[in-house]
């Protein structure tokens, strides 16, 4: 897969980072979806769950599909608390983006 120029800012500007208790990243959905639709990813999934109108949705999904290379690209997110970022699953054609031990780097496992 080519290089997510995208996402790595987001692990360098530290909107973005890798959370080993939740085996999961910690970011907002719009910036990590931002990211993957400036990476070539077209929209053709977005859904967020609330649990009452006038409160911030509480999860959500996101898919894309890059026409150029057929990769779909996901990304589920739920939010833990008021006060802690969303986690969010990212993965490529069903293979999870993970994050390292203390890295800001990420691989595909």
């Amino acid at each position: 897969m080519a290089l997510l120029e995208r996402l790595d800012e987001l692990l360098e500007h530290g909107k973005m980072h890798w959370s080993e208790n939740e085996d999961a990243w910690a970011a907002e959905p719009r910036d990590v979806v931002a990211a993957l639709a400036h990476e070539g990813f077209e929209e053709y999934k977005h859904e967020v769950m609330k649990s009452r109108r006038d409160r911030r949705p509480t999860g959500g999904v996101w898919q894309g599909l890059n026409n150029q290379t057929g990769i779909v690209a996901s990304a589920i997110w739920v939010l833990r608390s008021a006060d802690a970022a969303p986690i969010i699953f990212i993965d490529f054609d069903g293979e999870p983006f993970k994050g390292g031990s203390g890295r800001h780097d990420a691989r595909r496992d």
